[in-house]
């Protein structure tokens, strides 16, 4: 098993804890993210990553049912052909080839771009769900070790708001969330 398969495996494991532990009437309850319900972030994880695979190293996903028909089976389906993937000793030796990113290894990039999108998305799916919001505070730590010095490309890749102001002495996945734009 690869690092890639067995941290999939865990932070898979904790957002499908907060998606199976969402109680129905959670599912369009806001979310910390923009103009996005509970639901929506299942639907981001679920929509996203089966096209970014697709265009750069031809692998097509299971299709489970809509995130709106049924957002757990949704996110179980999705998770699994994830894990499937990663779980495939060839996975390893495949390259996923992308315009902004260049070429790189399949499972490193799963492990780069979508198991940490999964991890920061544990957070707000908690959130809106009214569930236990706590993260690994080691990943959160590593995470944030590894974005800080990319800071100026992360924001102008859109993909997350402003740094949010916290105490100097505040936790790790507080400094975490504040730096991707989330209001812990």
């Amino acid at each position: 098993m690869t690092r890639a398969a067995e941290e999939h495996r865990l932070v898979a494991g904790a957002f499908s804890d907060r998606v199976r532990g969402a109680a129905p009437s959670t599912w369009d309850d806001p979310a910390p993210c923009a103009g996005w319900v509970a639901r929506d972030v299942v639907r981001h994880l679920v929509e996203w990553f089966p096209a970014f695979l697709h265009a750069g190293a031809g692998v097509d996903l299971p299709k489970g049912p809509s995130v709106d028909e049924d957002p757990v089976a949704a996110w179980t389906v999705h998770r699994d052909g994830v894990q499937a993937l990663l779980d495939d000793p060839t996975t390893a030796r495949r390259t996923l080839t992308n315009p902004h990113l260049g070429s790189l290894p399949l499972d490193e990039a799963i492990a780069t771009f979508y198991t940490s999108d999964v991890f920061l998305h544990t957070w707000d799916l908690a959130r809106a769900t009214g569930q236990d919001e706590r993260l690994d505070p080691d990943r959160c730590a590593r995470m944030l070790a590894g974005m800080l010095p990319m800071e100026q490309a992360l924001r102008d890749s859109g993909h997350y708001g402003p740094r949010v102001e916290v105490p100097a002495d505040a936790d790790v996945q507080t400094r975490l969330l504040a730096f991707i734009g989330r209001v812990p």
